[in-house]
């Protein structure tokens, strides 16, 4: 996967099944997770990022923009005794991920997950160990007392010793306007940065999916983002009572590639698209 490509398809290892996608018959929600998110990946990284904090594994997890809440379900379904909270907005898509994701838990998982649609601006749940917001989502904050206050929301959400887990993407080609795509088996991937404006930084991006019988989803998911820069993210975050971030950056193979192995880092690589995590210490 070429290093522009890595920014839009972060973690994308898996390759689509055998379906016979069309436009007619693709669910979008299924594109997206096929083409987008890898939650084995992200729960083993969280998993391990806490233990090398805390000395202890993290119990409990509230997903923000939890969209389809694939990664809350990974989370109890991977360990005995998690707890999860999956947080969404959208009512439809949580209602989504309750049949796709929810149901296939057993009884006992179940009862340790719940779908809460809200605000996150607002929501109170339970104090968590940790608090994750992936897939840029939080972007969609476009002023720094917006994103101030969500994160000062999601301090006050998390246990003392507890942290809020971001992604964060950039480099050069993250300001271009540019369309990439994506071969999966069956379908085509379409990362869409249709406009990007330098005074304000804002982005304007979409996904599409194309087929191989000619057929296309046009914008099935839109994104009006504010593009945040790493320095600006963690500067609210102190701003916030944070009392400390930590940038995880990706280290390369004998090729030159992403090897998916985050670490903590202090400076970064001038690569032209970079995606890195940011974890917050309360």
């Amino acid at each position: 996967m070429a290093k522009k490509d890595k920014r839009k398809h972060k973690k994308q290892k898996r390759k689509a099944s055998k379906e016979g996608f069309t436009a007619k018959t693709a669910d979008k929600h299924v594109l997206y997770e096929l083409s987008v998110q890898n939650v084995e990946d992200e729960i083993k990284f969280l998993d391990e990022a806490y233990r090398d904090l805390r000395n202890r594994p993290a119990k409990s997890l509230r997903e923000d923009f939890a969209g389809t809440s694939a990664a809350a379900c990974e989370w109890v379904r991977t360990g005995e005794n998690r707890q999860a909270w999956a947080v969404d907005i959208d009512a439809d898509v949580l209602s989504w991920g309750r049949a796709r994701h929810v149901s296939k838990l057993s009884a006992e998982q179940q009862q340790r997950i719940e779908l809460v649609e809200g605000d996150v601006l607002e929501v109170n749940t339970p104090p968590v160990d940790m608090i994750i917001a992936f897939n840029f989502s939080y972007f969609i904050f476009k002023s720094r007392d917006t994103l101030r206050a969500y994160f000062e929301r999601a301090r006050q959400s998390i246990k003392p010793d507890g942290v809020l887990m971001l992604d964060c993407f950039g480099g050069s080609e993250a300001y271009e306007e540019c369309e990439e795509d994506t071969d999966l088996d069956d379908f085509s991937y379409v990362w869409d940065q249709d406009s990007f404006d330098p005074i304000s930084s804002n982005i304007q991006c979409y996904i599409h999916f194309d087929f191989p019988d000619g057929s296309k989803i046009r914008k099935a998911f839109e994104y009006d983002w504010r593009l945040w820069t790493l320095a600006e993210i963690r500067e609210l975050l102190q701003e916030a009572g944070f009392k400390k971030s930590t940038v995880y950056w990706e280290g390369f193979d004998e090729d030159g590639e992403g090897n998916d192995d985050y670490k903590p880092v202090e400076r970064g690589d001038a690569d032209p698209a970079w995606i890195a995590y940011v974890v917050a210490e309360r």
